[in-house]
């Protein structure tokens, strides 16, 4: 069983109630239907009933009634949402007024649902920005407890088995923060090695901290940033493995880590890689997708304290399908 077959089986063992905000959205669309066919989720669809059985009609999608639809424009709970959306944002000076308006926004109204508990992921960004995905996301559910910085990881299958989890690689920051500083670095580290448990479904994340150097053998100001973040991250979650600063090869070849980094429990055998910024990180999985030939799959959102997960405007319908099921199991470690 491949790595998104057991992603897919577990989010199927036990269904999480997932949002798709942009319903009349062809992909997504068909995604839901082909969800719901599967058991995958209890997926809710945000929008106009009758437009939205009339598009799925339109598309030959059969099984789109299995969801829960739900209008802002009469939902009874929309007002209820409202009051709450100008709880949570008036000491920012959202009015009352503003507030309504807000709420009939499918992307507000969807994290409005999860924070309300009837919902547990938000899925969009097949029409949507990033920003337009994040905003009522930190608005509404806002970060984790203990997190303050949003990122992004990466799963990389590759078809090299002696590294990672036999192959399989969880990396991060690769989406959101540019340049983050020690704390929120250890913040990613901490992230990305959950993501690599409820996603991956890694037993045991061993978390390498990357840089230029191993164990001093370069000295600058980046490298004193990854050893400090090292440090606040053992602070952050003392169960957790990890060490730093580990180069890429130290990290991952047995013999390499034990030349570069003796007695090391990580050097050699990470499977969590956690790059010192965003260009690295972004730079780095591309590489190994393109010359690697790795399947990439992601960017999965960490650090919402529920999940929701932003969608490149390019994507597929099996795009949407695979982020269901992953927002599903982020969904179930969540709670």
């Amino acid at each position: 069983m491949t790595l998104i077959e057991k992603i897919i089986a577990r989010a199927k063992a036990n269904k999480q109630r997932i949002v798709l905000p942009e319903s009349l959205e062809e992909r997504t669309l068909t995604a839901a239907d082909r969800a719901v066919a599967d058991q995958l989720a209890e997926i809710i669809l945000i929008g106009n009933r009758d437009e939205i059985l009339a598009k799925a009609k339109e598309l030959g999608l059969t099984h789109v009634e299995g969801a829960t639809i739900i209008d802002p424009k009469n939902s009874p709970k929309t007002n209820e949402y409202a009051a709450l959306l100008y709880e949570l944002r008036k000491a920012k000076g959202m009015t009352q007024q503003e507030a309504w308006k807000k709420v009939i926004d499918p992307l507000y109204f969807g994290c409005l649902i999860i924070k309300s508990g009837d919902a547990d992921g938000q899925i969009s960004g097949a029409l949507s920005t990033t920003g337009d995905t994040l905003r009522p996301a930190l608005q509404i559910i806002k970060c984790a407890p203990g997190i303050s910085c949003v990122s992004g990881a990466m799963l990389l299958i590759t078809q090299t088995p002696q590294y990672g989890e036999e192959g399989v690689l969880v990396v991060g920051d690769v989406a959101v923060t540019p340049m983050p500083d020690a704390a929120q670095l250890a913040q990613i580290a901490v992230c990305t090695a959950q993501t690599a448990k409820s996603v991956a479904g890694f037993a045991d994340p061993r978390v390498a901290m990357l840089s230029f150097s191993t164990k001093g053998s370069a000295k600058h100001e980046v490298v004193d940033k990854v050893v400090e973040a090292t440090r606040r991250a053992k602070e952050m979650e003392p169960n957790l493995k990890i060490d730093g600063e580990l180069q890429a090869d130290a990290a991952l070849v047995p013999s390499v880590g034990e030349k570069k980094a003796p007695g090391s429990d990580i050097a050699g055998h990470a499977n969590v890689l956690v790059f010192p910024n965003l260009e690295v990180g972004n730079i780095g999985y591309k590489l190994v997708q393109r010359l690697g030939n790795a399947d990439a799959i992601g960017p999965i959102l960490q650090g919402i304290a529920r999940p929701v997960n932003d969608l490149s405007r390019g994507c597929s319908v099996d795009d949407i399908y695979k982020m269901v099921a992953i927002t599903a199991c982020q969904a179930m470690d969540a709670k």
